[in-house]
């Protein structure tokens, strides 16, 4: 098991969001973009499923490079219950191992690789999930934090 990297960025309502700080299990999830369909659906299945990652006491954690004012807005818009936190310079997502290289429609660009990381109390990553397909991937991670 691997110990989870840094994680302390600004986050939706104005606060920030830390691993460090939360002394519990959390779940953080890297999604490319705000209000567009996969992550709005991941986002929408992570947020039907939060009361029961709430009674587990795992935090769920979105994390993309759009601003915090557009994190609020998705949310708004959507009716989401997670914590979405703002990774503008992506310097996480470069620690985290998700900043790669995408090729769509033969061209190549560097973009945030859609994937999910479990993390227990000690910080340590129990399980990671590459390349997520959304359909019944919120519902997956839960059973893995059901096993914590």
């Amino acid at each position: 098991m691997m110990k989870a990297p840094a994680l302390d960025l600004p986050a939706d309502g104005g606060g920030r969001v830390s691993l460090q700080a939360l002394n519990g299990p959390a779940v953080v999830y890297f999604y490319p973009k705000d209000d567009t369909a996969g992550c709005t659906r991941e986002a929408q299945d992570f947020t039907a499923l939060a009361p029961e990652f709430a009674a587990l006491g795992v935090t769920v954690i979105g994390v993309s490079k759009d601003t915090v004012a557009k994190h609020e807005r998705f949310k708004a818009k959507h009716g989401l219950d997670v914590v979405l936190a703002s990774d503008e310079d992506g310097a996480a997502c470069e620690a985290w191992g998700v900043w790669v290289e995408k090729t769509l429609y033969g061209r190549k660009y560097m973009g945030i690789e859609r994937a999910t990381f479990l993390v227990d109390a000690e910080g340590l990553i129990r399980r990671a999930w590459r390349k997520v397909s959304v359909k019944g991937h919120a519902q997956e991670v839960l059973e893995a934090a059901r096993a914590l």
